[in-house]
């Protein structure tokens, strides 16, 4: 089964002059993509970081059977070890045009939803977090001009698979269309959009249940040599995962000490279900999910949807994890964060009450 994920023309023209409030088109509206079939709940690889040569075999010194780019999606057939001299890794996902150096891939899915007619009110504040389920979703600024570092640039501004929002409106456009209105409740720079319902899926308490909160003496390791994550109830490991820590060279090879995750335990102090990471130093990245503090200069463990290199460092210090690692981690450590509002700070508690997060070499 296919199904068309792209917004038509005449709700993108819709959403357009509702959030502009006037009838002419910015040239960047009308840079339309065509739209792409995906088919539902199968494994694909979307392109996360740039330029992707496709290869006859799995090696990086093979044929170049096919060129692509940024957000292109792909099938996902299998990952393969195969050669890469020159990379930080031998894993390759083969798909039915060839092979594609797996970091580069983000592993999604296409799994749309139907759509609510009616948001929940909680305490009285009306709306719902809300997940990507799908391998992106164009966005259409509600009140221009887009604020956003790495959206105002962009050709086409979008979510990603996993990320999560805040959704806070809901409307039907005149071809029957739902849109949810989608905001970034922490960190954010004000921008609000407008988005396709079916892309997103609400999170709920049992999404969000706090795992084992009966044990008491939880803790995790890091280790940055061997770029691996434990958590450990009392002598037992009970999950385990790739990380990638801070970048140990900058982008021209040169060895850096900036970006070192800094060693020893930290106690998680905050955590949030999604915040707009903002830096000089870290770049900019857009609702990025199950984010738990450890360190008052930044550092977290969080979910990344920009990469898929786990094993290598590339961070800068932060403790990248999968999205399926990082929301284990967000249920199973202290603090528990309730859904709404889906933010809790114990930095003013003394002792700490959050899990310890030992950072070693």
């Amino acid at each position: 089964m296919t199904k068309r994920n792209n917004i038509s023309r005449r709700d993108f023209l819709q959403m357009s002059l509702l959030a502009a409030g006037a009838l002419a088109l910015t040239p960047l509206q009308r840079n339309l993509q065509n739209s792409t079939e995906w088919t539902v709940g199968q494994k694909m690889g979307r392109v996360c970081l740039g330029k992707v040569n496709i290869r006859a075999k799995p090696d990086a010194n093979a044929d170049i059977t096919k060129v692509i780019f940024d957000d292109a999606v792909v099938v996902w057939l299998r990952e393969v070890i195969g050669a890469s001299p020159g990379y930080g890794s031998r894993r390759w996902v083969e798909t039915p045009d060839g092979f594609i150096y797996a970091p580069r891939l983000q592993p999604v899915y296409y799994l749309p939803n139907t759509p609510l007619t009616q948001l929940p009110e909680v305490n009285g504040e009306r709306g719902m977090w809300a997940e990507v389920t799908v391998p992106y979703v164009d966005l259409i600024i509600a009140n221009p001009p887009i604020r956003t570092p790495s959206l105002k640039n962009a050709l086409y501004p979008r979510l990603y698979y996993s990320q999560v929002v805040w959704i806070d409106d809901v409307r039907v456009s005149a071809s029957g269309k739902t849109l949810y209105r989608v905001n970034q409740k922490y960190g954010t720079y004000g921008d609000i959009f407008w988005a396709d319902a079916e892309a997103f899926r609400p999170i709920t308490e049992e999404d969000v249940a706090p795992i084992s909160p009966e044990v008491e003496n939880k803790k995790i390791i890091v280790n940055v040599t061997r770029q691996t994550l434990s958590c450990y109830e009392g002598n037992r490991e009970v999950h385990f995962c790739r990380v990638s820590t801070g970048a140990k060279f900058d982008a021209q090879g040169n060895p850096v000490d900036k970006w070192s995750t800094p060693l020893g335990p930290h106690p998680i102090y905050r955590k949030l279900m999604s915040l707009h990471m903002s830096g000089e130093t870290t770049g900019d990245y857009t609702a990025v999910p199950w984010t738990c503090f450890i360190t008052g200069e930044g550092v977290a463990v969080h979910s990344t949807y920009w990469h898929n290199e786990f094993g290598i460092p590339r961070s800068h210090g932060c403790i990248n994890v999968s999205p399926e690692d990082a929301k284990f981690i967000f249920r199973w450590t202290n603090p528990v964060v309730p859904l709404i509002p889906g933010e809790l700070d114990v930095s003013k508690n003394w002792p700490p009450v959050g899990t310890v997060v030992e950072v070693v070499e």
